[in-house]
């Protein structure tokens, strides 16, 4: 049984947004779906500090939150433009992605993610966070397929 926590009556989807194609196209159906269901739609992006092996190479100049915030920022941007149907809130958290989004899942009507982001194997039908999530998050999970590829990288538009 899932324990949804109290949002004072506010459905709430949460989406986990990286800045690629997917995850544009999971924010854009967290949106159709809130406006549906008269949600709210909490946009999440998780940043880490990048791993090193061996000699750690300096990277003193990056802040990794104003990258993550300007991700989403951007990504909410170009999805729903101008035109805001549904209350969309951004959320930006250090940490593991799939952590973060099981985590944000507490108390969530539901949890979408894109079938991949921008991790190594695109080839793959779902990346290691949304397959993290499938099997770990804490209310329904949907996992969206971005409409740019379809099977064999053919144009599914």
């Amino acid at each position: 049984m899932t324990v949804q926590a109290d949002n004072g009556g506010q459905r709430r989807i949460v989406v986990g947004v990286d800045g690629s194609v997917p995850s544009k196209a999971a924010l854009a159906w967290a949106v159709g779906q809130a406006w549906l269901t008269g949600a709210l739609v909490e946009a999440v992006i998780a940043w880490e500090f990048p791993a090193t092996y061996g000699y750690p190479v300096p990277v003193s100049d990056v802040n990794w939150m104003e990258l993550a915030t300007q991700a989403v920022s951007d990504a909410i941007a170009e999805v729903v433009g101008g035109t805001e149907r549904v209350k969309i809130t951004s959320k930006v958290m250090e940490g593991n992605a799939a952590q973060v989004l099981v985590k944000e899942s507490a108390g969530a009507d539901l949890l979408v993610v894109g079938n991949r982001g921008h991790g190594g194997f695109v080839e793959a039908l779902l990346g290691s966070t949304g397959q993290h999530c499938v099997h770990h998050a804490r209310c329904p999970v949907v996992v969206i397929r971005d409409s740019l590829t379809g099977p064999a990288g053919d144009d599914a538009r």
